[in-house]
């Protein structure tokens, strides 16, 4: 086709769609209009998306390994302790509770005795497979559970004597029976797992 009919046959095209485009009124459809997430920055509005969370992994340092194995030192440990905790601080406080029916002295003794030989009977052969690390988580969490420690504990049933004797024993080891629990201060790594497990056993 010559250049110039080409040329025309464009025109001619153009001036048909003017023509109909200038007759016919546009109405917008259903799906003419998207909404779309905005954001205002300085005064001008623009659209914008949310990317998708991008992982990004790198070699760890050595204090990052250092971290992470006391992290799943402490995890583990939580894991095996939490349930005899768990028991634990529920048997002790069924005692309490008990205990304030029973203002005899000798029907006192005679409860306690009774529970002390089921508890001693059940825990016994696991607790004596703990290690020492085991051993201190155990203590933080029955504190956690019954609010006292488990110097206060065996004081409170076993007498003075006897709390003091095993508060020797457990120094010797390197612990204490009167560890507190902070779970704001330096017990907010343990009170995490400690939910994580709880909420395993559906306690929360």
């Amino acid at each position: 086709m010559p250049v110039d009919r080409l040329y025309r046959s464009i025109a001619f095209t153009a001036a048909i769609l003017g023509a109909t485009a200038g007759s016919a009124q546009w109405t917008p459809g259903k799906n003419d209009t998207l909404f779309v997430p905005v954001i205002v920055v300085a005064g001008d509005t623009m659209t914008f998306r949310e990317l998708e969370m991008v992982l990004v992994y790198g070699p760890m340092t050595e204090a990052q390994r250092e971290a992470y194995r006391r992290w799943t030192r402490l995890r583990n440990a939580v894991y095996v302790t939490y349930p005899y905790a768990r028991k634990a601080g529920a048997v002790f406080n069924e005692i309490n509770r008990h205990l304030t029916h029973i203002p005899e002295r000798r029907k006192r003794e005679v409860y306690i005795k009774s529970k002390e030989s089921a508890l001693r009977k059940e825990f016994t052969t696991p607790l004596t497979n703990l290690s020492v690390y085991q051993g201190k988580v155990l203590m933080k969490i029955i504190n956690r559970e019954t609010s006292n420690t488990c110097y206060d504990i065996i004081r409170e049933y076993k007498g003075s004597f006897s709390a003091r004797f095993w508060q020797t024993v457990a120094w010797i080891f390197g612990s204490s029976l009167k560890q507190d629990y902070n779970p704001l201060g330096e017990d907010a790594e343990l009170e995490n797992i400690v939910l994580e497990v709880a909420r395993m056993y559906g306690d929360i």
